[in-house]
């Protein structure tokens, strides 16, 4: 697989086609609760983000980092941010753009890898949003060197990813409930199974995934630049493995 950013791109395209939960676009009813400064949302699965989290919302500069589906950046703009959209996926952007002509809001779309966001200016953002999204590429430290570099001083980091030790177990036991360990960390898609196994397992189109240590996934924003001042963890409710453990991690950063 030559051209990762590419393929994952033509999966969540396809997520898309399929109305995968994470693609389908907010009510109008939420949107006009939005307006009346009555909303949430997830960077995790379930848990909503903390109120406190945010920023004023009435003309904060806010970045949605790899969150397009049409559910997070309009709720933002409704809520009376300036909004931009970047993601990888042109089809994910395209569901923010209806909801903004649907709702009459504004919403600046960028089609990109969350891993470059060279089309972006230094110190432009009071805010960056990004939800569980890093587990789809390779790297994640570019992720967070970027994030700093577009945020203004004083701007604000909040992201979810998944815990490493997600990938350690046998894929095929996981689904019924057995968790027993199988693959060393750091996992990938790519390299830790079979191109068979990864398409018996998962299908030929679905998105490549890849776990990345929790040294990257924290220390990498320490290294970046930015401290930390919020953290908590979240479940999975559609797998067997939230009887045990919480599978998502949420953090809140800080550009000093």
């Amino acid at each position: 697989m030559d051209d990762i950013v590419e393929f994952n791109k033509k999966a969540w395209n396809k997520k898309v086609d399929d109305k995968n939960r994470w693609t389908q676009p907010v009510s109008a009813e939420e949107i006009q609760d939005a307006r009346n400064g009555k909303w949430e949302v997830v960077l995790t699965p379930c848990k909503p983000v903390p109120s406190d989290w945010f920023p004023d919302m009435e003309k904060a500069d806010i970045l949605c980092l790899a969150s397009g589906g049409g559910q997070q950046a309009p709720i933002f703009a409704a809520a009376g941010a300036n909004v931009t959209s970047f993601d990888n996926s042109p089809r994910q952007l395209e569901q923010d753009s209806f909801v903004a002509k649907r709702e009459g809001l504004e919403i600046t779309t960028i089609e990109g890898d969350m891993a470059d966001l060279s089309t972006l200016r230094n110190d432009t953002f009071d805010f960056i949003f990004n939800p569980v999204s890093t587990c789809f590429v390779s790297s994640i430290i570019p992720v967070w060197k970027e994030a700093f570099r577009v945020l203004r001083k004083g701007g604000t980091l909040i992201t979810g990813f998944v815990k490493p030790v997600e990938y350690c177990f046998d894929n095929e036991l996981y689904n019924q409930g057995i968790y027993t360990l199988k693959h060393s960390l750091p996992y990938s898609d790519l390299t830790s199974i079979s191109e068979k196994e990864r398409i018996r397992l998962f299908g030929a189109n679905e998105a490549v995934e890849f776990s990345h240590t929790l040294e990257d996934q924290i220390g990498g924003q320490l290294d970046a630049g930015f401290h930390l001042i919020g953290f908590y963890e979240d479940y999975w409710e559609e797998e067997k493995i939230k009887d045990y453990m919480p599978s998502f991690i949420a953090t809140r950063a800080f550009k000093p």
